[in-house]
This record gives structure tokens, C-alpha cells and sequence, in this order.
């Protein structure tokens, strides 16, 4: 916050009553003439004692399409024709300008024609132009010889704590930076056909649209405004009599439409412009209607340009999709990281999604148990509370896996201490090259492979070599690889002497 804040109006101050209101005749809009005149010479002077000779844009506004927000008549540009070119290129946030097209652009806020921004220069000296030719400007230092010339030009100059304009920018949360990280997810849901339309919010109260493919993301990305705030959406409707049709009764809609050269562009009209609207969109191949309000928006996620060095020094912020929120939380996690969470659904291909502080995570099968199971219904049951251990978050495509295994010692550690003994167990399936026997008694219990070449001894009143499910066999654990998941059995006829020999009951 600037420590010298003046208020600098054509409004004597003691035209004002107790509570500091202005009594008198107020002009809302500018003379175009010698106050208008007085009004620039007035901040020039400011800008020379703080030794100032360029400004930094911030947060522009500009009124363009249907529907006119100025005091004064609609002007081509917001009122900033001559200043800048039509695309409004160059007049984006952070965008340095003299002072002389500085003044030019109080002038266009004095007019109130559309156009509006702040005028800055970080800890040094600020801008501000409010409603009914009120202009505030702050410096870091006092300013005496620009305060006379103020009162000589027939204003008044009046000591703030600080301008009503300041910035402020207290929403919670962060603002997601539109970095490679983003643009890969953009990427990605272009492929997937998820999203096929970017809209480019360069300046308030207007927006630039681009169609997205898989050989236009890069060119689309290179042309953006500085900073910009950006905004994922699906595609449009190509059922445009539809579209039209939907149209509310009454209240603001912004209405966005491509016609059949490619080109998209977007207004904001209310009821009183539907029936224009409608003629001169007839012949879009595709449209779509957008609520006004922020709640009713539902763009896919958003995010706003950080500078060429990659710091985010926008102020202004998007309005946080879930998308958005869930990318927040996202990043607050890491690889190997414990987390808690309650299982929501099994999915019938096996699949188990765990809540995990608002964001649905997942476990594969292989991932719920060191042991073989059959179905995650044997370890897990919806409304449980788990404990997992994070394996991969992909921001690109919002997904975290989880593992419940991870935080368990592996029980195969175990087996490979019993290399060497015997042990009894049941056969529980049957392959072309040998049999499975389960080496442990418990329904879940490890199972390992005896190879045909054991197998030339069956069980007593068995033609040789065969064996049926469920038949008890002794063998011994001759090999255990707790990597690839493998224990290998030898019949017990090559035991060695001298090794215990485990019965299962």
C-alpha cells in the first residue's frame, strides 16, 4: 500500500456534509474540455514528482459486444480506437505503456465509454479511475509540487489512507497457472475429445475463442494474451435452431457461435436483443448459450498465463471448477505418502475407488493384497475405512492410485525362510505342465507349482501320474521368488535327510 493517497476531484470539498457525501451538482461524465484537460494534467504531475515514465496495465476492462456498461454512447474498442489495434492487442494485464498513453487511457475512463483498467507501478505509484470523475493516485512520496499544481488547475486534492480501487484479491484458494502440466491435460482431453474450445478471457467483459486439435493447440497457445485467463469448454451444439430455441425468456445470456468460415465469437445480450441475435447467427454451423452468472458457468477447468519466466503475477483469478479444486489437491500429495480414506465403490471389473478427502482415488486388484484373492470383496467392503499408500498421482489425467499392500510386509518374506522343508497341502488347480499346491493353511494361503516330472508317484489306488483337485500332496518348497511371485515344489521323495518335515492338518 502506497503512503501518500490523494483523491482528486472537480467536487469542492466543502460541498460535502458531515459524513464526507457531496452536496452539489455532479457531473457523472467528462466535459470533454478544460476539466477533462485539468484532470490529466493533474496526474501528469504526479507521475513526473514520483519520476515515473511508464505504467504497467492491470486488470483491464473493456464493454464489447451487445450490451454497453458506460455512462457515456458505446465507442469502437471500449473507447480505446487509436490506442490500441482492434484485437485489443497490447492492452492486456502487465502491460507496459508511457505515460502519455497512460493519460490517454484516464481520459478513456473519464469518458466511461467501456474501457477501464488500473495504472501501476509496484510500490511506487498507482492510478485509479472511479465512478462520477473521481480519480485517486498514489505515490511513494509526497508530492508537493504536483499537489499545488492540482489546486492551480482548479481541482481538489484530497489525503486518503488509501484508494477505494485498491486491489484486492482475497478468494481462497490457489490459482491454478496455465503451465506444461496444464497443457498437457488440455492436450489430453482434446484427444480423448473431452474438450474442443478454449476461451481466451484477455480482458473483463470480453473473451477470444479457439478451436483446439490435435495440430492447433501449439499455434492457439503462442498467440495468447499475456496472462490471460483461460477456460476449457466441450464443444458446440451444431443443432443451432435448438440452441436458439432454449433461449430464456428473459435475463443475460452470453451466446457463443461459429460461422461456416471457422470463426467463434461470443456476446452478452439480454431479451432485448434475442430477435437480432437470432437473425445474425442463423447461418452458424454451431452454437451454444452460457449462463451470465458464475454459478450456472461449468467450463471444464481454467487457469490463468504465468509470464515468461513462469511466475503467475496476475491478480485477477478464474472461477474454481472441481476440476480446478481437485488439481489443488493433487498437488499436495506425493508419491509413497500414507493417506485414509473410505471405500465408495467395487466396480464390477474389479476395481475398488476410495474417497480420499474429496477426490476419488483407485486400487487394482493386484494392489488390495500380497495374497492371492479371488474378488476385492475378500479384503475390502464399501463404507470400510482403509489406510493406502499413494503409488502415482497423474495430473494430466486426474488420477491417483493406491496400494494397501504397500504399507504390509509382504508374507512371501516368510516362505522364503522355509525353503527346504515339507509340507502338506491340497492341490487347487491343474495346468498342462504340473499342478498347483497350496502350501498354507488358510483359504488365502500361498500356492506353489510341482512340475509334471514330480508327479510320477500319484496317490495310493491312482493310475500313475494322475491328480485330481482337492488331493493332499507332501512336497517340499524348493524355491521362492517373492519378485516375480513364484514358489517352486519338488515331490517329497528328493527331501534331503535330516530337514523337519510340516504337516498341514
Amino acid at each position: 500500500m502506497l503512503p501518500y493517497v490523494y483523491r482528486i476531484t472537480k467536487y469542492d470539498p466543502a460541498d460535502r456534509d458531515e459524513r464526507g457525501y457531496y452536496t452539489g451538482v455532479v457531473e457523472a461524465v467528462s466535459d470533454h474540455g478544460p476539466v477533462e484537460a485539468a484532470y490529466l494534467e493533474a496526474v501528469a504531475a504526479f507521475a513526473e514528482d514520483t519520476g515515473v515514465r511508464h505504467l504497467a496495465v492491470r486488470e483491464p476492462q473493456a464493454a464489447l459486444g451487445f450490451v454497453h456498461f458506460g455512462l457515456e454512447p458505446a465507442l469502437e474498442g471500449g473507447g480505446l480506437a487509436g490506442l490500441f489495434p482492434s484485437d485489443l492487442t497490447g492492452f492486456h494485464d502487465g502491460a507496459q505503456v508511457p505515460v502519455p498513453v497512460g493519460l490517454e487511457l484516464v481520459r478513456a475512463m473519464l469518458r466511461d465509454s467501456g474501457a477501464w483498467c488500473r495504472l501501476e507501478v509496484e510500490d511506487t505509484f498507482a492510478v485509479h479511475v472511479g465512478w462520477d470523475q473521481y480519480v485517486y493516485v498514489g505515490s511513494n512520496v509526497p508530492c508537493e509540487a504536483a499537489l499545488a499544481r492540482t489546486r492551480e488547475l482548479g481541482l481538489f486534492p484530497e489525503p486518503l489512507d488509501a484508494s477505494p480501487y485498491e486491489a484486492v484479491f482475497d478468494e481462497p484458494g490457489e490459482q491454478r497457472p496455465a503451465d506444461d502440466v496444464f497443457w498437457a491435460r488440455v492436450r489430453w482431453c482434446v484427444a480423448t475429445r473431452e474438450a474442443a474450445l478454449l476461451e481466451e478471457m484477455h480482458v473483463d467483459n470480453a473473451s477470444r475463442w479457439h478451436r483446439l486439435g490435435d495440430g492447433t493447440l501449439d499455434a492457439v497457445r503462442a498467440r495468447l494474451a499475456p496472462r490471460a485467463r483461460l477456460a476449457l469448454w466441450p464443444d458446440l451444439s451444431t443443432d443451432v435452431a435448438a440452441v436458439l430455441a432454449g433461449l430464456p425468456d428473459e435475463g443475460l445470456v452470453e451466446f457463443v457461435w461459429e460461422d461456416q468460415a471457422g470463426l467463434i465469437t461470443s456476446t452478452v445480450a439480454d431479451e432485448t436483443e434475442f430477435t437480432a441475435l437470432a437473425a445474425k447467427v442463423s447461418g452458424a454451423r454451431a452454437a451454444a448459450v452460457l449462463p451470465t452468472d458464475v454459478d450456472g458457468r461449468s467450463p471444464l477447468f481454467t487457469a490463468v498465463l504465468p509470464d515468461a519466466d513462469g511466475v503467475l503475477r496476475a491478480r485477477w483469478r478464474t472461477e474454481p471448477t472441481p476440476s480446478d479444486r481437485d488439481w489443488a489437491f493433487l498437488k499436495t500429495l506425493r508419491r509413497g505418502q500414507a493417506v485414509n480414506g473410505a471405500v465408495t465403490e467395487i466396480a464390477s471389473f474389479g476395481v475398488t475407488f476410495v474417497d480420499i478427502g474429496g477426490f476419488t482415488a483407485m486400487i487394482n486388484i493386484p494392489e488390495l493384497s500380497w495374497r492371492p484373492i479371488g474378488h476385492p470383496r475378500d479384503v475390502v467392503a464399501v463404507g470400510q475405512q482403509i489406510t493406502t499408500e499413494i503409488l502415482d498421482v497423474d495430473l494430466v489425467r486426474e488420477r491417483v492410485s493406491l496400494s494397501v499392500k504397500g504399507l504390509q510386509e509382504d508374507p512371501m518374506l516368510q516362505i522364503v525362510q522355509q525353503v527346504g522343508r515339507t509340507v502338506t497341502g491340497e492341490v487347487t488347480k491343474i495346468v498342462p505342465f504340473g499342478v498347483f499346491v497350496r502350501i498354507e493353511d488358510r483359504a488365502d494361503g500361498f500356492e506353489g507349482l510341482l512340475h509334471n516330472s514330480e508327479l510320477a508317484q500319484p496317490p495310493a489306488g491312482r493310475p500313475e501320474g494322475t491328480v485330481r483337485v482337492g488331493d493332499r500332496l507332501t512336497v517340499m518348497i524348493t524355491e521362492v521368488d517373492p519378485t516375480r511371485r513364484r514358489i517352486s515344489l519338488s515331490h517329497t521323495r528328493s527331501c534331503r535327510p535330516g530337514v523337519e518335515e510340516h504337516h498341514h492338518a
